[in-house]
């Protein structure tokens, strides 16, 4: 009779043991990673301006989301550009999640420090390293923490159109993709943890020559979240490129360039987010998927090739013609997710996102790498507008390779759900 209970005592205990493991867990931390004293900040190629003073902080932001045997961390960061240089040595201090598997990537704000040491004429950078050492060590501890701090969470995911004026193309002006993601986890005893806001939206309206470090409209919509539902924010942008920009235009064709335009804007975005996730039914135990790849492109731009070739931080996968990084491809129950490791112009979002197996379709722009703008062969260097973004691309098939492992990494996938 012992034998018998002590066996049931067993059976229920790995049952029990084997039902939390199939659990959805969420965990959210957050480091503040604003320098001090500020450095200059950069809003692109070419050097980085002074500033002398700071409009809200810099944030490495975090969500970190387990089931089974699978665990996935999110991290936005507040900054231009965050290359797999700084991601991968990051990767190397976060404990209890592979590499592959840590998804890194930016606000893209026109208001932070230099990181990706871009070389001037003479192929010196003017970035501070030991401030970049300083956020990846803070980055790991961020994802650490988020892992001590998984607990069983419910989900919400919802995609819709987000409302007033937040983003137009500065070259086309409908020429944009006006859907806002967002995941939201809340644990069993209803606390929002987290909430994940992915829309295509150029964070400049204050720029790098204004002398300010600013987190740009992402600050405010960081604030207007966490002050209605608790939790910590995210932002990761999404196919912003050529050129969806904050909509921040005046009636006598002026632009807005003030802290209190990012406010609105901000917390306009934010609003619409809440507005579109709140009424998304509860998910009790989502599934969870994640694989990558590697995808190799060439460097056909002699501007690009010259700072992957001097930058101090030494690209360890760029080779004289070439240079690879990593796609992901990440299924949050009836959600899909794909990494582009650049700046994608609306059309190829637009392409991706009709060919993704969900109808919730979520784009990471800027994660992983930030190898400048993505466009198609018919778009590359076709005409005057897009000269810029063309000498700024690392070539004319990068999207085209891009979009075709992409959507090889959708077909072998499982389908959302």
């Amino acid at each position: 009779m012992k034998k018998r209970i002590i066996l049931g005592v067993i059976a229920w205990s790995w049952l029990a043991v084997a039902s939390i493991a199939q659990e959805l867990r969420v965990g959210a931390a957050l480091r503040v990673i604003t320098p001090n004293p500020l450095l200059p900040a950069s809003g692109g190629i070419g050097t980085p301006k002074p500033t002398t003073e700071k409009k809200g902080d810099l944030f490495a932001r975090v969500m970190v989301l387990e089931k089974g045997g699978t665990r996935v961390a999110i991290v936005g960061v507040d900054n231009l550009g965050w290359s797999s240089v700084l991601g991968n040595k990051s990767r190397a201090l976060i404990k209890g999640i592979p590499p592959e598997n840590v998804l890194i990537g930016c606000t893209h704000t026109h208001s932070g420090p230099d990181a990706y040491a871009f070389p001037d004429q003479t192929g010196k950078s003017s970035a501070d390293l030991k401030y970049l050492d300083d956020c990846v060590k803070k980055i790991a501890d961020a994802v650490n923490e988020a892992v001590s701090k998984l607990e069983p969470a419910t989900l919400k995911i919802a995609v819709g159109e987000a409302k007033g004026q937040i983003a137009y193309n500065y070259y086309a002006p409908q020429l944009y993709d006006p859907r806002c993601g967002v995941i939201q986890a809340t644990n069993k005893q209803g606390k929002t943890i987290a909430t994940l806001v992915n829309y295509a939206i150029h964070p400049e309206i204050i720029g790098s020559g204004r002398g300010i470090m600013s987190p740009d409209m992402c600050g405010p919509l960081y604030d207007r979240i966490e002050s209605k539902v608790g939790g910590i924010a995210l932002f990761m942008n999404s196919a912003q490129g050529g050129m969806v920009t904050a909509d921040n235009r005046r009636e006598s064709n002026n632009e807005a360039n003030t802290w209190e335009e990012c406010v609105r804007i901000g917390e306009l975005l934010a609003d619409e987010a809440l507005r579109i996730v709140t009424p998304a039914p509860t998910l009790d135990n989502a599934s969870l998927y994640c694989t990558a790849r590697t995808v190799e492109f060439p460097v056909e731009s002699e501007l690009m090739r010259y700072i992957l070739k001097n930058s101090p931080l030494k690209h360890p996968n760029a080779k004289d013609a070439s240079v690879s990084t990593q796609v992901n491809l990440l299924n949050i129950g009836p959600a899909q997710i794909l990494t582009i490791p650049g700046e994608a112009l609306p059309n190829i979002g637009y392409y991706l996102k009709r060919n993704m197996n969900t109808k919730l379709p979520f784009l990471f722009g800027l994660t992983n790498d930030a190898f400048g703008y993505m466009l198609t062969k018919v778009d590359f260097n076709s005409f005057k507008r897009y000269e810029y973004v063309s000498r700024t691309s690392l070539g004319e098939m990068t999207a085209e390779i891009y979009m075709e492992q992409a959507l090889k990494l959708v077909k072998e996938s499982p389908k959302a759900q």
